[in-house]
């Protein structure tokens, strides 16, 4: 699936951190621990260059407790960048993200150090805020793009935040990736289809936590396609329409929403080895997009010139 979702504000949010981060002496990238690689901005990444940058992976409780510590190790191989683990609920080690970032600085020593935080929508960054600030300053809610322009926050202890909208990016080109985000709401649901992501997180489940998959809907004989289990799962949930058929879409609400709600404990959707292969794969598809983009310009231009010319001719022969 390949997501197409880029509110104007993002668009404007993405010119405001490009104008913003020259002045900024620390990112701070909120990530949600599940999909540390999907719920990363490659745009952040190409606008920062080489500036520190404390990775926060929120909603740690969800994830796996072992892939977290795998994900803090690999993104602390690069340069600058620090990585470090919370949850919603608790507070002093948010807190504690003030002082690891100044430490980040040690030129900024005694005076304010400027940290912009940045994260894709409906990662937790503004509930993070607040804790920062020990007080509401953001708005929070369980929908995508709460957040609408860049504010400047004093946080106190020498630090000024500055808090950017929840952006993404113009276009999710790794499909896994777009179902990532969607399964897990960091995408309106406006741009996704519910049957899409149902059919995605039946396929991952089967494919690694089946026995939680069976155990939550007690499917028996256990489903091994992703379409057997989205049915299944109907079935026992009484999501029927006409002729007894099962309603795709309501069977795969179900599974999505639970999914989002943790009901199936801790998981981790995509590991550092996943993600250099899908890097990868990324790669070669944007070279084939670009290939053919480039291919229908050069065909337009040639349209565009024949047309000139045989207008040209048409003209010299009156």
């Amino acid at each position: 699936m390949s997501i197409q979702w880029f509110p104007g504000h993002m668009h404007k949010a993405r010119l405001e951190m490009q104008a913003t981060l020259p002045k900024v002496d620390v990112v701070i990238e909120i990530l949600d621990a599940r999909i540390p690689y999907s719920s990363e901005n490659p745009l952040l990444a190409e606008l920062r260059g080489d500036k520190p940058c404390l990775k926060v992976l929120a909603k740690s409780d969800l994830a796996d407790e072992a892939m977290t510590a795998t994900w803090q190790a690999y993104f602390e191989q690069t340069v600058g960048v620090r990585s470090h683990a919370v949850t919603t609920d608790d507070v002093p080690t948010i807190r504690r993200l003030k002082s690891i970032a100044t430490q980040m600085v040690p030129h900024r020593s005694g005076r304010t150090v400027t940290a912009m935080i940045v994260g894709i929508p409906n990662v937790g960054k503004s509930t993070i805020i607040n804790y920062l600030a020990g007080r509401k300053i953001a708005k929070t809610g369980n929908t995508p793009a709460v957040t609408k322009q860049q504010q400047r926050v004093n946080i106190g202890d020498g630090v000024t935040l500055l808090d950017t909208p929840g952006m993404l990016w113009p276009n999710v080109l790794n499909a896994n990736s777009g179902y990532r985000l969607a399964l897990l709401g960091s995408i309106k649901e406006t741009a996704m289809e519910y049957a899409d992501i149902g059919f995605f997180a039946a396929r991952y489940m089967l494919a690694e936590y089946p026995d939680k998959l069976t155990e939550r809907y007690e499917l028996n004989p256990k489903p091994t396609t992703e379409l057997e289990a989205i049915e299944a799962i109907g079935r026992k949930r009484g999501c029927l329409g006409k002729n007894n058929l099962v309603d795709i879409d309501r069977a795969s609400r179900i599974l999505v929403t639970e999914f989002r709600s943790g009901v199936f404990g801790r998981l981790t959707l995509e590991t550092p080895k996943i993600m250099e292969r899908e890097k990868t794969q990324t790669a070669i598809l944007a070279a084939e997009k670009a290939e053919k983009d480039a291919a229908k310009d050069a065909k337009r231009k040639k349209r565009f010139r024949d047309q000139q010319r045989a207008k040209r001719k048409a003209r010299e022969r009156r």
